[in-house]
Protein backbone atom coordinates (compact mmCIF):
# COMPACT_ATOMS: atom_id res chain seq x y z
CA UNK A 1 0.00 0.00 0.00
CA UNK A 2 1.35 3.50 -0.78
CA UNK A 3 0.27 6.84 -0.93
CA UNK A 4 -0.96 6.85 -4.16
CA UNK A 5 -2.66 3.26 -3.98
CA UNK A 6 -4.68 2.85 -0.53
CA UNK A 7 -7.75 1.24 1.07
CA UNK A 8 -9.43 3.34 3.38
CA UNK A 9 -12.33 2.01 5.59
CA UNK A 10 -15.36 3.53 6.13
CA UNK A 11 -17.22 1.53 8.98
CA UNK A 12 -15.24 -1.36 8.76
CA UNK A 13 -15.72 -2.05 4.43
CA UNK A 14 -12.89 -1.41 2.29
CA UNK A 15 -12.89 1.06 -0.07
CA UNK A 16 -10.17 1.33 -2.64
CA UNK A 17 -8.62 4.73 -4.04
CA UNK A 18 -6.00 6.36 -5.54
CA UNK A 19 -4.07 9.69 -5.39
CA UNK A 20 -3.21 11.57 -8.56
CA UNK A 21 -0.62 13.97 -7.37
CA UNK A 22 -1.07 15.59 -11.08
CA UNK A 23 -4.28 16.50 -10.28
CA UNK A 24 -4.04 16.25 -6.48
CA UNK A 25 -7.07 14.37 -6.00
CA UNK A 26 -8.62 11.12 -4.52
CA UNK A 27 -10.36 8.99 -7.04
CA UNK A 28 -11.97 6.35 -5.73
CA UNK A 29 -13.64 2.54 -6.59
CA UNK A 30 -17.38 3.31 -7.45
CA UNK A 31 -18.36 -0.59 -7.00
CA UNK A 32 -16.61 -0.04 -3.70
CA UNK A 33 -18.83 2.49 -2.91
CA UNK A 34 -22.13 1.37 -3.93
CA UNK A 35 -21.36 -2.20 -1.74
CA UNK A 36 -20.61 0.29 1.35
CA UNK A 37 -24.33 2.03 0.81
CA UNK A 38 -26.42 -0.34 -0.78
CA UNK A 39 -24.90 -3.57 0.55
CA UNK A 40 -25.82 -5.05 -2.26
CA UNK A 41 -24.44 -9.13 -3.25
CA UNK A 42 -22.97 -7.69 -6.62
CA UNK A 43 -21.95 -4.40 -6.42
CA UNK A 44 -20.63 -4.54 -9.82
CA UNK A 45 -24.18 -5.88 -11.58
CA UNK A 46 -25.74 -3.15 -9.60
CA UNK A 47 -23.44 -0.38 -10.89
CA UNK A 48 -23.96 -1.72 -14.34
CA UNK A 49 -27.75 -0.67 -13.90
CA UNK A 50 -27.22 2.05 -12.60
CA UNK A 51 -24.86 3.41 -14.67
CA UNK A 52 -27.29 2.75 -17.48
CA UNK A 53 -29.92 4.71 -16.05
CA UNK A 54 -27.93 7.56 -15.92
CA UNK A 55 -26.96 7.63 -19.20
CA UNK A 56 -30.57 7.46 -20.36
CA UNK A 57 -31.24 10.01 -18.26
CA UNK A 58 -28.55 12.26 -20.03
CA UNK A 59 -26.09 12.09 -16.86
CA UNK A 60 -22.83 13.43 -17.60
CA UNK A 61 -21.23 12.15 -14.72
CA UNK A 62 -21.14 8.84 -15.30
CA UNK A 63 -19.48 9.65 -19.23
CA UNK A 64 -16.89 11.16 -16.88
CA UNK A 65 -16.27 8.25 -15.25
CA UNK A 66 -13.39 6.27 -16.20
CA UNK A 67 -10.76 3.22 -15.27
CA UNK A 68 -8.05 2.85 -13.60
CA UNK A 69 -6.15 -0.66 -12.28
CA UNK A 70 -7.06 -1.54 -8.65
CA UNK A 71 -5.88 -4.62 -7.02
CA UNK A 72 -8.95 -6.94 -6.84
CA UNK A 73 -10.15 -9.52 -3.90
CA UNK A 74 -7.66 -12.39 -5.49
CA UNK A 75 -4.61 -10.07 -5.13
CA UNK A 76 -4.67 -9.11 -9.24
CA UNK A 77 -4.55 -5.67 -10.94
CA UNK A 78 -7.48 -4.91 -12.68
CA UNK A 79 -9.27 -2.35 -14.24
CA UNK A 80 -12.70 -0.71 -12.27
CA UNK A 81 -14.48 2.40 -13.07
CA UNK A 82 -13.55 5.25 -10.48
CA UNK A 83 -14.89 8.56 -9.59
CA UNK A 84 -13.27 11.45 -8.22
CA UNK A 85 -14.77 13.35 -4.79
CA UNK A 86 -17.16 15.80 -6.78
CA UNK A 87 -18.69 12.61 -9.45
CA UNK A 88 -19.10 10.33 -6.47
CA UNK A 89 -21.11 12.89 -4.69
CA UNK A 90 -23.35 13.12 -7.58
CA UNK A 91 -23.56 9.79 -7.85
CA UNK A 92 -24.61 9.34 -4.11
CA UNK A 93 -27.37 11.22 -4.85
CA UNK A 94 -28.60 8.58 -7.39
CA UNK A 95 -28.46 5.99 -4.49
CA UNK A 96 -31.03 5.54 -2.03
CA UNK A 97 -29.48 4.89 1.00
CA UNK A 98 -29.32 5.71 4.55
CA UNK A 99 -25.89 5.64 4.73
CA UNK A 100 -25.56 8.45 2.13
CA UNK A 101 -25.31 11.56 4.63
CA UNK A 102 -22.26 9.67 6.84
CA UNK A 103 -20.43 8.82 3.64
CA UNK A 104 -20.47 12.07 2.41
CA UNK A 105 -18.73 13.67 5.88
CA UNK A 106 -16.62 10.64 5.28
CA UNK A 107 -15.23 11.36 1.81
CA UNK A 108 -14.87 15.26 3.14
CA UNK A 109 -12.56 13.63 6.23
CA UNK A 110 -10.71 11.77 3.49
CA UNK A 111 -9.68 15.07 1.64
CA UNK A 112 -9.16 16.81 4.93
CA UNK A 113 -6.68 14.29 6.08
CA UNK A 114 -4.86 13.90 2.79
CA UNK A 115 -3.99 17.77 2.73
CA UNK A 116 -3.36 17.06 6.29
CA UNK A 117 -0.39 14.34 5.51
CA UNK A 118 0.78 16.09 2.73
CA UNK A 119 1.35 19.27 5.11
CA UNK A 120 3.01 16.52 7.87
CA UNK A 121 3.83 12.90 6.14
CA UNK A 122 3.89 11.98 9.98
CA UNK A 123 -0.14 11.89 10.07
CA UNK A 124 0.25 9.76 6.53
CA UNK A 125 2.01 7.03 8.41
CA UNK A 126 0.00 7.17 12.09
CA UNK A 127 -2.93 6.22 10.08
CA UNK A 128 -1.58 3.72 8.13
CA UNK A 129 -0.68 2.07 11.54
CA UNK A 130 -4.27 2.32 12.39
CA UNK A 131 -5.80 0.85 9.39
CA UNK A 132 -3.61 -1.97 9.58
CA UNK A 133 -3.96 -2.64 13.03
CA UNK A 134 -7.84 -2.74 12.38
CA UNK A 135 -7.70 -4.87 9.67
CA UNK A 136 -5.42 -7.73 12.41
CA UNK A 137 -1.83 -7.38 11.93
CA UNK A 138 0.15 -7.22 14.85
CA UNK A 139 2.31 -4.11 16.06
CA UNK A 140 5.68 -5.67 14.91
CA UNK A 141 4.74 -6.98 11.65
CA UNK A 142 3.15 -2.89 11.13
CA UNK A 143 6.47 -1.72 12.36
CA UNK A 144 8.71 -3.59 9.54
CA UNK A 145 6.13 -2.68 7.29
CA UNK A 146 6.49 0.97 8.04
CA UNK A 147 9.78 0.81 8.16
CA UNK A 148 10.17 -0.72 4.41
CA UNK A 149 7.67 1.83 3.14
CA UNK A 150 10.64 4.22 4.20
CA UNK A 151 13.75 2.57 2.76
CA UNK A 152 11.94 2.05 -0.20
CA UNK A 153 11.22 5.82 -0.39
CA UNK A 154 14.02 6.50 -0.38
CA UNK A 155 15.39 4.30 -2.99
CA UNK A 156 12.79 5.98 -5.48
CA UNK A 157 13.80 9.20 -4.24
CA UNK A 158 17.64 8.01 -5.30
CA UNK A 159 15.84 6.57 -8.34
CA UNK A 160 14.64 9.62 -9.28
CA UNK A 161 16.81 11.81 -8.58
CA UNK A 162 19.42 10.02 -11.22
CA UNK A 163 16.61 10.50 -14.27
CA UNK A 164 14.45 6.64 -14.16
CA UNK A 165 11.66 7.32 -14.59
CA UNK A 166 8.22 6.46 -12.75
CA UNK A 167 6.13 3.42 -13.79
CA UNK A 168 7.57 1.28 -15.97
CA UNK A 169 11.70 2.55 -15.04
CA UNK A 170 10.59 1.92 -11.02
CA UNK A 171 8.73 -1.52 -12.05
CA UNK A 172 12.04 -2.74 -14.03
CA UNK A 173 14.23 -2.01 -11.18
CA UNK A 174 12.18 -3.40 -8.65
CA UNK A 175 11.59 -6.85 -10.30
CA UNK A 176 15.60 -7.26 -10.93
CA UNK A 177 15.81 -6.34 -7.22
CA UNK A 178 13.23 -9.00 -5.82
CA UNK A 179 14.46 -11.63 -8.69
CA UNK A 180 18.03 -10.80 -6.80
CA UNK A 181 17.01 -11.63 -3.35
CA UNK A 182 13.94 -14.15 -3.44
CA UNK A 183 14.48 -15.59 -6.76
CA UNK A 184 10.65 -14.46 -7.85
CA UNK A 185 9.64 -12.00 -10.08
CA UNK A 186 7.66 -8.72 -8.07
CA UNK A 187 4.45 -10.45 -9.02
CA UNK A 188 4.80 -14.29 -7.99
CA UNK A 189 6.75 -12.90 -4.55
CA UNK A 190 3.48 -10.64 -4.41
CA UNK A 191 1.45 -14.27 -4.72
CA UNK A 192 3.16 -16.13 -2.77
CA UNK A 193 3.49 -13.17 0.29
CA UNK A 194 -0.30 -13.22 0.43
CA UNK A 195 -0.54 -16.94 1.11
CA UNK A 196 1.10 -16.43 4.50
CA UNK A 197 -1.31 -16.22 7.74
CA UNK A 198 -1.23 -12.82 9.68
CA UNK A 199 0.84 -12.67 12.70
Amino acid sequence: MTKETAIKLFNQKQVRCHWDSDQEKWYFSIVDVLEVLTESIDPPAYWRKLKERLKKEGNETVTDCHGLKMIAADGKMRLTDVADTEQLFRLIQSVPSPKAEPFKMWLAKVGSERIDEIEDPEKGMDRLMETYLRKGYSKEWINQRLKSIEVRKELTDEWENRGVEKGQGFAILTDEITQAWSGFSTKQYKQFISRIPRM
